[in-house]
């Protein structure tokens, strides 16, 4: 049996060695929160961390991926919902549809890793996930609130929800 760290534990599993990754933590491990979006890389849905580094797990072949490599999929990012990133999402609203939100939120907690202020221009040039419901300021206005520890009020973002309140 082959193993994969994932989340913190080493976990055993069998597939083909050209088995995308995706298919291995959704179908092996049974971690579904990474989405099928695309199958060639492009929509980001299937966005995890290996070894800190965003990746596309729809074309990276699990062969690729070593024991030592750590895997993180959005079931391991916080367990409570108590990463930055996952706060900053849920205070400005950001998911519609929500289906593309495991791998934006992948996306941006990498992107924050590697550049804890970011601009607009790296948020645009890091921020290559696809959204079909078109939710790109929120999802700029909650990395901007999560690089800055939360506050909503300097995301540049007004958003009035049904109760009234604004954030």
């Amino acid at each position: 049996m082959a193993r994969l760290t994932v989340n913190g534990k080493v976990r055993e599993f069998e597939a083909e060695p050209d088995t995308p990754l995706l298919w291995v933590l959704r179908e092996q491990l049974g971690l579904t929160g990474t989405k099928y979006g695309c199958g060639v890389a492009q929509c980001g849905s299937c966005t995890v961390h290996v070894d800190g580094v965003a990746v596309r797990s729809c074309v990276r072949p699990v062969s690729t991926v070593g024991e030592a490599e750590k895997i993180v999929t959005i079931e391991g990012l916080s367990p409570t919902g108590s990463h930055p990133v996952q706060k900053a999402w849920a205070a400005l609203d950001v998911p519609q549809c929500g289906y593309c939100q495991a791998g934006m939120i992948m996306a941006a907690a990498s992107l924050l890793r590697s550049t804890p202020n970011p601009t607009d221009a790296d948020i645009d040039a890091q921020m290559t996930n696809i959204c079909r419901c078109g939710t790109y300021n929120r999802v700029r206005a909650a990395i901007k609130a999560a690089a800055k520890g939360g506050d909503t009020k300097s995301a540049g973002l007004a958003i009035r929800h049904a109760d009234g309140s604004t954030t």
